[in-house]
């Protein structure tokens, strides 16, 4: 590992990029695509998710290797830049948009929104859709969120879908593309209670009772998983899978189906000082809390900190409760033997990709030992 992160740092320092940035080891993105083409069932598409991936650049290098124009997309801004950088994305939306936001992007324009799908999730949604298609004169394409275990809305039974489908025909700009389901609990599932498979096997189940009352031209879309689950799909009633986190891996992303995937999105930070942590008050207090081993003998300042995202190098290094966290200069534990000094890079492995990869502006490309590339992030807002 320690040479790993030697040279990432070189790499950096041969960049000249000394202040906090999120680096992305392209050779490391590469296999893990190479993994999911390899694993991902042959009937099944991949929808990338625009918010885990949120740079034109990354979305277009991975989209290009797996050979999809679809994506699962979230915030109105990142949907109309990935519509305008994209002339060929078809886009389904991940979440339910309040209709106040979907006509101010629809009336903004801009971007084609003919080629978005909205997420309807209950007879309310529906019938407000049905009154802004109406109001703007506008064609507009749904999905239905249907509820297979997780319990975070949608229609909870086939019956339910069956009475909002029979809604529709009232609706006559509406047109219904198919369903959307997710079962982002079930790797969590204890084995008390049936474990992994049996609530991934259930939820597949259910989506294949939902897809059920569907009519054959209702079917274009039929969306299951996460980057948690997207791999575990065989033989399944669905006919595409939404993944995006699962391409760098962040650690909250450890979990069975993505063995084999390597993390390949980093913080990088320089290391500003390195002591012998004091706390402030009497020199008794300190000595008594090392000695007890609740604070540290050695430690460091990070340029920046407080991210979503959790220390690997330098081997050791740890948050410290009782200095807390900091955004400015972070205070991090070291073990007594260390032999980082100021200058070096510190590590972090996000605990997720959404909004982590916008922090820092854009994103230093690695590859082939050295910086190859910055790719720009979308913005936040």
């Amino acid at each position: 590992m320690s040479a790993y992160f030697a040279t990432l740092s070189d790499g950096l320092e041969e960049a000249g990029i000394f202040q906090p940035c999120l680096l992305l080891d392209l050779d490391r993105l590469d296999r893990n695509i190479a993994l999911a083409k390899e694993r991902l069932d042959p009937g099944l598409a991949v929808r990338l998710v625009d918010k885990s991936l949120a740079c034109l650049p990354l979305l277009s290098h991975i989209g290009k290797a797996l050979g999809t124009n679809r994506f699962m997309t979230f915030h109105p801004p990142i949907s109309a830049a990935v519509l305008k950088a994209f002339p060929d994305a078809d886009l389904l939306y991940g979440k339910p948009m309040p209709v106040h936001a979907a006509r101010a992007a629809l009336v903004k324009g801009g971007a084609d929104w003919s080629r978005v799908c909205w997420l309807i999730d209950t007879q309310e949604r529906l019938a407000e859709y049905g009154a802004l298609a109406d109001e703007l004169g506008a064609e507009l394409r749904i999905a239905f969120e249907i509820d297979v275990g997780l319990h975070r809305g949608g229609f909870a039974s086939p019956e339910a879908l069956s009475q909002a489908l029979k809604l529709l025909p009232a609706h006559k700009r509406l047109h219904c593309e198919g369903v959307m389901a997710y079962e982002a609990h079930a790797p969590h599932i204890p084995d008390l209670f049936g474990g992994a498979a049996k609530a991934l096997a259930k939820a597949s189940e259910q989506a294949t009772a939902f897809i059920a009352c569907l009519g054959a031209d209702q079917r274009r879309i039929l969306n299951i998983g996460g980057s948690k689950t997207a791999l575990l799909h065989h033989r399944s009633a669905a006919n595409e899978v939404s993944m995006g986190s699962a391409f760098v891996l962040p650690s909250d992303f450890d979990t069975p189906g993505l063995e084999g995937f390597q993390p390949a999105a980093f913080i990088a930070t320089p290391i500003l000082k390195v002591v012998e942590p004091m706390l402030p008050g009497p020199p008794a207090v300190t000595r008594l809390l090392q000695a007890l081993g609740r604070f540290p003998r050695r430690g460091c300042f990070l340029y920046g900190g407080k991210w979503m995202a959790e220390p690997v190098f330098p081997e050791g290094m740890r948050a410290n409760g009782l200095l807390g966290l900091s955004s400015n200069q972070q205070f991090m534990g070291l073990p007594a033997g260390a032999t980082a000094k100021p200058g070096d890079y510190a590590f972090l492995r996000p605990t997720q990709s959404e909004a982590v990869l916008q922090q820092f502006g854009s994103i230093a490309v690695f590859s082939g030992g050295r910086i190859a590339d910055r790719w720009p992030a979308l913005p936040m807002a």
